[in-house]
């Protein structure tokens, strides 16, 4: 599968032959020569920046290989003093365990939520501090600072440091590529998106749920959303109807949660 390093290496050798052409006056070649390899390849970095699966600038996470009727719920942008509350008292209810990739300027405040969701058996992620709209464009050393102070806020509340990172919004550049390396972490994304964040109708998001479940499947959905609260119950219980197990994430990825 195409990559960016892959990439990177054909535009090079492309320009460097064309350029090489050029100079060489065996054929006249115009500049626009020189930026078509760029122009070709834009489309991959575009989709490669905006699809978390597609493993492009970094190898991320998104699924278990297995062939198991198993599935791993994760929750992003909370903890928020409404909706999580419910989910967690759901989740109890049916004795599920998910992963709550957090960001750090809404722990505080809500350092008790967080510290029920550790209690609780969940697994506690990095969703970075910020979840600033502008995130893509920082360079790595501020967005490496930005996903340490989340960390900070964490171990603050419960002496644990998440391995497990989301970028926010599941987009990725080589600047965040670099920040996740040099601080080693996990990044981890989704083979299920629920897309509750713009959903109305509760039984269409429950459908379009279901209808992609499949064996080792991370499911993303939002501890921010009323309707999540709504329809999480019966989303369970579908889950398990259809012979299904739920799992912490962590453990159906089989990796560390904590450094």
């Amino acid at each position: 599968m195409l990559n960016s390093r892959t990439a990177n290496i054909i535009i090079i050798t492309s320009v460097a032959i064309l350029l090489g052409i050029r100079l060489s006056g065996l054929y006249p070649l115009s500049f626009w020569w020189l930026v078509l390899p760029l122009l070709l390849l834009l489309p991959f970095y575009i989709r490669g920046a905006m699809n978390i699966r597609s493993d492009f600038f970094i190898k991320t996470i998104c699924a278990a290989p297995t062939t198991e009727n198993v599935v791993a719920l994760s929750f992003d942008d909370g903890p928020e003093e409404t909706h999580t509350p419910q989910i967690l008292d759901i989740l109890d209810q049916h004795q599920v365990k998910a992963a709550f990739f957090c960001i750090g300027k809404n722990i505080e405040g809500n350092t008790h939520l967080l510290q029920r969701i550790h209690a609780e058996g969940h697994v506690i992620g990095n969703h970075t501090y910020s979840h600033d709209f502008w995130f893509d464009m920082y360079t790595s050393s501020t967005m490496g600072k930005d996903m340490e102070k989340m960390d900070s806020v964490t171990i603050n509340a419960t002496g644990l440091q998440p391995r497990l990172f989301r970028p926010p919004y599941g987009v990725t550049n080589p600047n965040l590529a670099r920040a996740i390396k040099r601080n080693n972490y996990l990044p981890v994304g989704w083979s299920i998106r629920s897309m509750d964040t713009v959903a109305t109708d509760e039984n269409k998001l429950l459908q379009k749920i279901m209808s992609e479940l499949h064996p080792g499947a991370v499911i993303l959905l939002h501890d921010t959303c009323g309707i999540t609260a709504s329809i999480l119950s019966r989303l369970i219980s579908a889950i398990k109807a259809e012979g299904y197990r739920l799992e912490r994430m962590d453990k159906m990825l089989k990796v560390p949660a904590y450094v």
